[in-house]
C-alpha cells in the first residue's frame, strides 16, 4: 500500500479536495497529513515541516508539499526522486531541503498535461500535485510525467553566524507550543556552545540546556530540538509570544558565558 503525505498552508477545507482527487485515482492509498497549518505563503516554514518528518517515512512514500504564492504563474511544477522517496510540489524551494536530506535527488519538471483534468489557475494542489502523486502511487514513472531538469529553485537553512560573543540567525519555524526554531544546525552549536552556557536575547538571559524541564515553569531556555536545530523555548509557555518573534524574523543572540 502506497503512502502519500500532505504538507500545505491550506487550512481546514481545501485539503479535502486533494484527498478526494487522490482517492478517486487510487482508492488503496494511505494519506497522512503532515500539517495544513503552515503560515500562509511561508515557503521556508513549509520546507522545514517537510524536512523534519520526511526521514521517518518508509522508502516509496510520496510527499506532496504545496506552499505556493506563485500559483498560476510560469513557475514550474516539479517531482523529485530522492533516497527512494518522491516529492511533488511547486518549484519554489519548498521540496529541496527534504530532497537534499534524503540524497541522490533527481528533479523532473511536470510537463505531461494529458494525465491531468481541468487545471485551475489558483488550485494546483488539487489539479496538478494531487493527481500526479496518485498516479505515481499507482506505478507511473517520473519519465512518463515529465522531463529531468537541473534548473530549479534551491533553498537551504544556512545563513547563521556564530562569533565569540554573539550569534546571528533566522527564525524558520514557530511550532504550536511557541517554540522558536532557528536555522542553526546542532553541529554548529556544539562546536561553539557548551551545555550550561548563558545566552541572551532581547535583554533576557537563557541557559543552553538539554531539555525543557531543566528550568522552572515559565522560564526561558535554549536547546537543540528533536529536529536537530537550535531553538528558544519557555518551559510550559510560549517563547514566540514572550519575545514577539515569528517565522522569518532575524535574531541576534548574545553569548555571555558559563552559569
Amino acid at each position: 500500500m502506497s503512502i502519500i503525505t500532505l504538507t500545505t498552508d491550506f487550512g481546514s477545507i481545501y485539503p479535502a479536495s486533494m484527498k478526494g482527487v487522490i482517492l478517486s485515482i487510487n482508492p488503496d492509498v494511505t494519506i497522512v497529513d503532515v500539517t495544513h497549518s503552515i503560515p500562509p505563503i511561508d515557503i521556508r516554514a513549509g520546507a522545514f515541516a517537510l524536512f523534519s518528518v520526511v526521514k521517518y517515512f518508509p522508502p516509496g512514500t510520496i510527499h506532496v508539499a504545496v506552499i505556493d504564492p506563485a500559483v498560476g504563474t510560469e513557475r514550474k511544477a516539479i517531482a523529485i526522486r530522492a533516497g527512494g522517496h518522491y516529492l511533488i510540489g511547486p518549484d519554489n524551494g519548498v521540496l529541496i531541503p527534504a530532497a537534499t536530506l534524503l540524497g541522490d535527488a533527481e528533479v523532473f519538471e511536470i510537463t505531461n498535461n494529458e494525465i491531468l483534468n481541468d487545471v485551475s489557475s489558483t488550485f494546483h494542489g488539487r489539479d496538478i500535485f494531487a493527481p500526479i502523486a496518485a498516479h505515481i502511487s499507482g506505478g507511473m514513472g517520473l519519465q512518463d510525467i515529465g522531463r529531468i531538469t537541473d534548473q530549479y529553485i534551491g533553498l537551504d537553512f544556512s545563513g547563521s553566524v556564530i562569533q565569540k560573543d554573539f550569534i546571528e540567525a533566522k527564525v524558520i519555524y514557530v511550532d504550536e507550543f511557541g517554540n522558536i526554531v532557528t536555522n542553526i544546525l546542532q553541529e554548529h552549536i556544539h562546536k561553539n556552545i557548551l551545555p550550561g552556557t548563558i545566552l541572551s536575547i532581547a535583554g533576557r538571559q537563557m541557559p543552553f540546556l538539554i531539555t525543557y524541564g531543566e528550568v522552572p515553569k515559565g522560564r526561558m531556555l535554549s536547546l537543540i530540538g528533536s529536529h536537530g536545530f537550535f531553538e528558544i523555548a519557555v518551559n510550559q509557555g510560549s517563547a514566540s509570544k514572550l519575545l514577539h518573534l515569528n517565522n522569518g524574523n532575524d535574531i541576534r543572540i548574545g553569548i555571555i558565558g558559563g552559569r
